[in-house]
């Protein structure tokens, strides 16, 4: 074996990657704890590890708020607060209060023809910068082209979102009773057109709502043109619970231009949609139940050409589903649940982060991998973070966000960022690197408009936009314990061989050998020359650890530590 005491070893940590919480063996380009420190590809290229951005606040509410949404109509630029149980409008400084009632729950929303939907498990809401109301459902024509006794042709389905329904009748000029296509209707008057002109109730026809049907003082007449409707009669017949399958839901998504609903705990496996391009109807025909067993859908997400829907474990070990648009003969476009392989089931959440579908078991982040047409396996994403990840207690009550091209997965007062620029090979399979923040407080809801991103905590909203130079954030990177390639043998370092590329106001930096505790080398201050030359002076050790704290924010560029390799160690 050659002689190795005395040879002088060089090691350079840079080319920072990012976190490694795993306690396993870390690279040098990782850091097994670090707080607050990110890449910023917009700002530095990617040149470097920095202190994050703080946090300015934009505005307070009375309660916490639950959702933040931006929407603008025509040149007006506002924001949409849920606050408690309160919808607001803010313009600028100005808040207007919209709506009163809301669940005091995480609410979500949409925009569909430039006007506003959202719903927060009791309320389904639209706003269209002017007026805010209860969606009002479609009224479907569920017959047409009927004889006064019945008949004619099946033609929409019943709206779940409304109480109305409409038939047309072809007149023959002698019957008086008209038969609808119910009974049992509502205590309220039918509304009557013969060739679209309006009657008056007991004047022109009467009801009777048990047997549902219409009475005509005078026979109406024959159409002008043969086999054309020419009766009209919307009536209304409330069916119990119609309407809470779609308000009590929970999760939405928008796909193929359709809006899915799904997260009602009355009918936790199954997933609904409104028809084409109309939120307002809900067919009580378009739902799909999500395998035979009831473990409730966590999350669906809009990627590759289908929905994907994603279900808690369960014993049927049929936890992710899919659904692509088909054409139909006699429906039309539908979409037929197809399962997954995949039984790894998800207990928090899912997003499509850049074409990565990925959710969260119970084991961390996941990805689903390969194609959807022939086999489905899943890819483990989260390795580097899984430790600290999986201990987090409010873990199942994730909030994810894309900002700066990171996945935010948000918990509690935590960030861990995932990097969508930076991915690793992990025996066969690619993972993402990471950091790491905290924030003062519990983050409720998040938002990005113009890159720029907004987080609520408790009852104000806050962005992630001051970078002064004096901003008071406490951020660190620590090298990993570095054995310098022979963890037998003793190491010295070379005192004057610790060259930090550095830059900041007031940087401190410590020591830590063979597990002992960071002891303090020096706190630099108003560096002019960017990097500064630290004099470490430890003997016999057999591993070496580096940490760069400070309370104002600093950039880290590189660190080489230089050491002589000494005996072997004795016990």
């Amino acid at each position: 074996m050659a002689q190795v005491s005395g040879t002088l070893i060089t090691r350079n940590y840079s080319n920072f990657r990012g976190v490694d919480f795993s306690n396993k063996e870390v690279s040098l380009t990782r850091s097994p704890d670090s707080l607050n420190m990110w890449i910023d590809y917009k700002n530095s290229l990617g040149k470097c590890i920095e202190t994050r951005p703080d946090i300015e606040l934009v505005s307070s509410f009375d309660n916490t708020i639950y959702g933040l949404f931006f929407y603008k109509v025509g040149n007006t630029e506002m924001f949409i607060v849920h606050s408690g149980t309160k919808l607001y409008k803010m313009v600028g400084d100005t808040k207007t209060e919209l709506f009163t009632g809301m669940k005091p729950a995480r609410s979500q929303s949409f925009i569909f023809n430039n006007i506003f939907y959202i719903k927060d498990g009791i309320n389904y809401l639209k706003y269209d910068g002017d007026t805010i109301s209860e969606v009002v459902g479609y009224i479907p024509t569920t017959s047409i082209a009927r004889k006064p006794s019945g008949g004619g042709t099946i033609y929409e389905d019943i709206n779940m979102l409304s109480a109305w329904r409409k038939n047309t009748f072809v007149g023959d000029g002698e019957s008086t009773v008209y038969y609808l296509d119910s009974k049992g209707l509502d205590g309220v008057s039918p509304i009557v057109k013969v060739n679209d002109v309006a009657l008056l109730p007991e004047a022109e026809f009467t009801y009777d709502l048990i047997e549902g049907t219409v009475t005509f003082a005078q026979a109406p007449a024959e159409p002008y043109t043969d086999g054309q409707a020419n009766v009209e009669i919307t009536y209304k017949k409330t069916v119990a619970g119609y309407s809470d399958r779609i308000k009590k839901c929970t999760l939405l998504t928008v796909f193929d231009n359709r809006v899915f609903f799904s997260g009602n705990q009355d009918y936790p496996n199954t997933v609904w949609h409104s028809s084409l391009n109309d939120p307002s109807y809900c067919s009580d025909l378009d739902y799909y139940n999500e395998g035979l067993d009831l473990s409730p859908v966590k999350s669906m997400v809009a990627g590759n050409n289908a929905l994907w829907v994603f279900k808690e474990p369960s014993q049927a070990n049929t936890t992710v589903f899919y659904h692509n648009p088909i054409i139909d003969a006699e429906y039309g476009k539908v979409y037929p649940s197809s399962h997954s392989n995949i039984s790894t089931g998800c207990v928090a959440t899912a997003i499509n982060f850049n074409d990565d579908i990925v959710f969260f078991s119970d084991r961390g982040m996941e990805a689903i991998n390969g194609d959807i047409t022939t086999e489905q396996v899943i890819a483990h994403r989260s390795s580097l973070i899984d430790a600290k990840l999986l201990d987090e207690t409010e873990y199942k009550n994730m909030i994810l966000e894309e900002w700066e091209g990171y996945l935010l997965i948000i918990i509690g007062s935590k960030i861990y960022l995932a990097d969508s620029r930076k991915m690793y090979t992990n025996e066969t399979h690619k993972e993402y690197e990471f950091f790491y923040w905290e924030v003062p407080n519990t983050i409720t809801c998040t938002m990005v408009k113009s890159g720029i991103l907004y987080l609520c905590m408790n009852n104000k909203i806050y962005t992630f936009t001051d970078n002064a130079d004096d901003r008071d954030i406490d951020s660190m990177w620590t090298t990993p314990e570095d054995e310098f390639n022979y963890p037998q043998y003793q190491k010295t370092t070379n005192k004057r061989g610790c060259v930090i590329d550095m830059n900041g106001n007031m940087i401190s930096v410590y020591v830590k050998t063979d597990n002992h505790v960071f002891e303090l080398i020096n706190t630099y201050t108003n560096m002019d020359k960017n990097y500064v030359v630290a004099r470490i002076k430890r003997k016999k050790w057999k591993s070496i650890q580096l940490k760069f704290n400070s309370q104002l924010p600093f950039k880290l560029y590189s660190n080489t530590l230089e050491a002589y390799v000494g005996g072997y160690i004795k016990r």
